[in-house]
């Protein structure tokens, strides 16, 4: 079969070109083991989604976490309406959900969450699946920063408040997938008293460690092309 080579989001082995994508995100597994929460961030089309997608397979596959990577991206479109954010991101998660977890590992409905007032909806649905979950839960939340405003600050609350509860009540692991470090994510000017950036960790400063996703060594961009030689 032929391959090719790949910019356009997440690679796929059996049709592109591709390294082992978990090996420029070092140590990661010992934060899990952890209960770390934590950030990873790096321009566009470094690779980020194709490693995490990798590294969340491989957790679940060692039958000691259902680890799944889910998007926050529908609610940038809500930016100033938290509680309609909220819904459109519960549901594409439920979706996706569905789709990279096998049915025992999935959450419950989300009937519950829907009858939530606005900024809760998010850590309801996190404590009910955790709760029911038969493995602790590893989450990876990609594109966080396309959330901006009163949204993004309802999200990053809603995973601090419910953070001492885990790993029975609560993701046992969550890593925030983004360009920006969590200091740099943007929000109202005149919310935040003139600035247009947190320029701390809070409200997310239960995060551990920000790591940067490093580029591509010499030598890797060499075997890219020796597959493609080849």
């Amino acid at each position: 079969m032929s391959r090719w080579f790949n910019i356009a989001g997440p690679c796929q082995p059996d049709i592109h070109y591709t390294l082992s994508p978990t090996t420029r995100l070092p140590d990661l597994e010992e934060l899990i083991q952890q209960r770390s929460y934590f950030v990873i961030h790096a321009p566009r089309q470094r690779g980020k989604t194709t490693a995490i997608l990798a590294l969340a397979k491989q957790l679940t596959a060692t039958g000691r976490y259902a680890a799944v990577v889910i998007s926050a991206e529908v609610g940038s479109a809500f930016n100033h309406d938290p509680g309609a954010a909220e819904l459109a991101i519960l549901g594409a998660w439920y979706d996706t959900i569905s789709i990279r977890l096998p049915q025992q590992l999935q959450p419950p409905p989300l009937k519950q969450e829907q009858k939530q007032e606005p900024g809760r909806r998010i850590r309801s649905f996190l404590q009910t699946w955790s709760q029911t979950s038969p493995r602790p839960l590893v989450l990876f939340i990609d594109e966080i920063d396309s959330l901006q405003d009163q949204t993004l600050i309802s999200v990053l609350r809603q995973l601090r408040d419910g953070f001492p509860n885990r790993p029975q009540n609560f993701p046992s692991s969550v890593g925030l997938i983004g360009l920006r470090d969590v200091r740099d994510y943007k929000v109202d000017k005149v919310a935040s008293g003139g600035s247009d950036r947190l320029n701390t960790s809070s409200p997310f400063n239960i995060k551990v460690v920000s790591i940067t996703l490093r580029n591509f060594h010499a030598e890797e961009v060499a075997e890219l092309y020796q597959q493609h030689t080849q």
